[in-house]
């Protein structure tokens, strides 16, 4: 007999990633590709990002096995218009999948990275930052995620911008940037010394640029830059911020995102709060695509034992 397989994808504002997986939780290939959010981006390349990831992890695996999908998209809203969402299922359907597949909001799938369970509340601080109550699988309150002009306060993108921002003014106040500093490490990552001309380049930068520039910020605070080691701690208690204001119930309290993953002293500075003011520190998501795989799993067989889900993201 065929063993049924399950797809999970997460389509993020930097990235996409797909993984397929079998029913007991065994992750049997894996795709990737750019950037998936359909409001950031044009949704005729996040849908084309999707088709190519999800085509590379079922490279060698008969489509017709995928038993249902879950597809996590920053920006799930944008599917309501029916021509993105028919962009969507031409690329489903030229990948070969006929199953059932659901489109859900990023944090469904970054809490499910985190916890087995379908209540709680998750913290999502990637390209952009948002926290939300999950309540038996549906999504309830939500705080920030309002995007790269009105919010996303402590996430990637507003790093960048903090970045450059405080470099743009050193610049016109003639204050000279001393090597390995913030100033002179983002003025070479943008090419420019001058004020006027970096200024200029800066609006030149697509906005993933300026979110690459987070893990500049960390670096620099941790050899000392003042500067760098504000932006951090600032990003930190915004973050917190966030999430506390929907003040979450007993449940996981899930964080995600590569901001809080790949940032040890914003996820530390966050946790820390979180202990003081809840008692627990709260989980670390895994892999999103993993987590999305769960929900598929649940989806097609519903009283699946959690331990699949530990599979999962340990695969």
């Amino acid at each position: 007999m065929t063993t049924p397989l399950v797809l999970g994808a997460d389509a993020g504002g930097t990235a996409t990633r797909v993984v397929v997986a079998t029913l007991d939780g065994r992750i049997v290939g894996r795709g990737r590709a750019s950037a998936g959010n359909p409001v950031a981006t044009d949704p005729a390349r996040t849908a084309t990002a999707l088709g190519a990831a999800i085509r590379d992890a079922l490279a060698g695996h008969d489509p017709g096995r995928v038993a249902g999908g879950v597809v996590g998209l920053a920006g799930v809203s944008r599917l309501a218009d029916p021509e993105v969402a028919e962009g969507y299922a031409r690329r489903w359907s030229r990948a070969g999948l006929s199953c059932p597949i659901q489109p859900v909001g990023d944090a469904l799938v970054a809490f499910a990275a985190g916890a087995p369970a379908d209540t709680g509340t998750v913290l999502i601080a990637g390209t952009g930052a948002v926290a939300a109550v999950l309540d038996r699988g549906t999504i309830g309150p939500i705080a920030d995620g309002l995007g790269w002009l009105l919010g996303d306060e402590g996430s990637g993108y507003w790093l960048g911008l903090a970045s450059v921002r405080a470099t743009a003014r050193a610049l016109y106040r003639g204050r000279p940037s001393a090597p390995g500093s913030l100033g002179a490490t983002v003025c070479a990552q943008v090419g420019a010394t001058e004020p006027d001309d970096f200024v200029t380049r800066v609006y030149q930068l697509d906005r993933d640029r300026i979110a690459a520039l987070a893990p500049v910020v960390a670096s620099c605070a941790r050899t000392g830059d003042p500067t760098a080691a504000d932006i951090v701690r600032t990003a930190a208690r915004r973050l917190a911020d966030t999430l506390l204001s929907l003040h979450p119930a007993p449940g996981p309290v899930v964080l995600a995102g590569g901001v809080l993953t790949g940032i040890p002293e914003i996820r530390t500075a966050v946790q820390q709060r979180l202990v003081t003011e809840l008692g627990r520190p709260g989980l670390l998501a895994g892999d999103g695509a993993a987590g999305a795989a769960w929900l598929a799993t649940r989806l097609v067989a519903p009283d699946s034992d959690p331990a699949i889900h530990a599979r999962l993201l340990a695969g």
